[in-house]
């Protein structure tokens, strides 16, 4: 259940004296707000201790899979003896600088972890619950062994208070719907993640959150038998299913893929003759391997050019090669030039897994061409990897993907700080893009505050 956003108190945990601090000093951590959506700031505050006073703080978190993820900076105390991490930086750790938020974007497995790990939250019903520590002096490891000064706890949530988290299995659809907290009506979107396969939904719960009626796809099961029956009517039918919902304004309603599901999007906003979405979002994809055709036939063309793949020092799998060079023949791409609603295309520049820039770049030149260049807007960000997730999420640079049944370690690319970045302004264009052209610039609900 969710908890209801009036009774949520910042609050610290067990308070220690250090004894290089004496006994009289009771150093105080807060955060600030201790439960809130993923997207939202904290504040992290620190006082009573002496000035230019050396800590470090430590964030903590175990996955749903049971692996432990961290984060710490180092931190020196002002002259009133505080630390805050908006305004004073981290003078080394795991990010650097005035980062506010560094505590969580820049997570990573512990030491002696499993290798390949990738932080995903699969029970949205539920928040990510990180413990911040502080520790005397700057360390960098050990800190199971260590006593910490002070610490706090902070929830993070995907579901904001009053949205419904509602599963779908309808004319041959599966999915799962978040509606948001309110009469409405609502605009809708269509959420499709990528050739991981699988029921994602943590970016459509909080969608829900900013007031938008989401639905999160499966259309590629884990049982590969049934992938073979998924065929473009399936997404006609699921954007269907999203429009016709009693919340939601039927003519509001977009798309948003990553990776492959932005093949899928951008294909039915150019070849669809049954729905017409008002707007598309397209995150790491390509417009190369319309989904015209059964998605079991696109990935048998895929795996024709699998012997493009190659490995890095690291024998980490690159996949970007597959499809280049890009094809030059019309049959082999989706025909962006026949899109009518606006377009929102964001590629990372780091990206090693897919041909992201290159197929921007094209998709552009296509739509000059067919004159509805107008329609497109393209966010490229330097140094960002495939997997641009919502903001503050962890850069994962690689993880484990499994490729025609064999686990193989995928190369996404990015490096942290710039991609957490990407990550943090992506996401504010992407609500400022649905919000124009769904909701034309209105604010679609109260912001959902825990």
């Amino acid at each position: 259940m969710v908890p209801h956003f009036g009774e949520a108190k910042s609050h610290g945990g067990a308070l220690l004296a250090s004894p290089m601090l004496g006994t009289c000093a009771c150093p105080l951590l807060e955060v600030r707000p201790s439960r809130g959506l993923v997207d939202e700031k904290f504040q992290i505050a620190v006082e009573n201790l002496p000035p230019a006073h050396k800590v470090t703080l430590h964030s903590l978190h175990q996955s749903e899979d049971g692996d432990f993820w961290e984060a710490f900076g180092f931190y020196v105390s002002d002259a009133d003896g505080r630390v805050t991490a908006d305004r004073h930086e981290s003078l080394g750790g795991t990010y650097e600088g005035v980062e506010p938020m560094g505590l969580l974007w820049s997570l990573r497995p512990v030491p002696g972890s499993r290798t390949g790990l990738r932080l995903r939250k699969k029970h949205v019903a539920s928040p990510m619950v990180v413990c911040i520590s502080m520790y005397e002096g700057h360390v960098s490891q050990r800190f199971g062994e260590l006593v910490a000064l002070a610490c706090a706890v902070t929830e993070r949530w995907y579901m904001g208070p009053g949205v419904r988290r509602v599963d779908v299995r309808e004319g041959g659809v599966t999915g799962t719907l978040f509606l948001p907290q309110g009469p409405g009506p609502f605009a809708g979107v269509l959420d499709m993640w990528g050739g991981g396969g699988g029921l994602v939904e943590y970016r459509a719960a909080l969608l829900a959150s900013h007031g938008f009626v989401t639905m999160a796809l499966e259309y590629l099961p884990a049982d590969e038998s049934r992938t073979a029956d998924i065929e473009f009517g399936y997404f006609d039918a699921a954007f269907k299913l999203v429009q016709e919902h009693p919340l939601v304004a039927r003519n509001s309603v977009a798309v948003l893929g990553l990776s492959f599901g932005t093949s899928v999007a951008l294909s039915m906003a150019a070849f669809s003759t049954v729905v017409k979405p008002r707007c598309c979002v397209c995150i790491s994809g390509s417009h190369v391997h319309p989904i015209n055709k059964p998605i079991l036939s696109v990935f048998e063309e895929i795996k024709e050019n699998f012997q493009k793949t190659r490995f890095d020092e690291n024998n980490y799998l690159i996949w970007r090669d597959v499809i280049l060079p890009l094809p030059s023949e019309p049959s082999m791409k989706v025909d962006v030039g026949r899109i009518r609603c606006p377009l929102l295309v964001i590629v990372g520049q780091d990206d090693q897994n897919w041909a992201t820039v290159e197929s921007a770049e094209d998709m552009q030149k296509m739509m000059e061409e067919a004159g509805n260049s107008h329609l497109l807007t393209i966010l490229s960000y330097p140094g960002a990897g495939h997997l641009i997730e919502p903001p503050y999420s962890p850069h994962i640079r690689a993880s484990n993907f499994v490729l025609r049944g064999d686990k193989v370690i995928m190369l996404w690319g990015g490096q942290t700080k710039p991609h957490a970045d990407a990550q943090e302004d992506s996401w504010k264009k992407i609500l400022e893009f649905l919000q124009l052209h769904l909701y034309h610039g209105q604010d679609p609900a109260p912001l959902a505050r825990l």
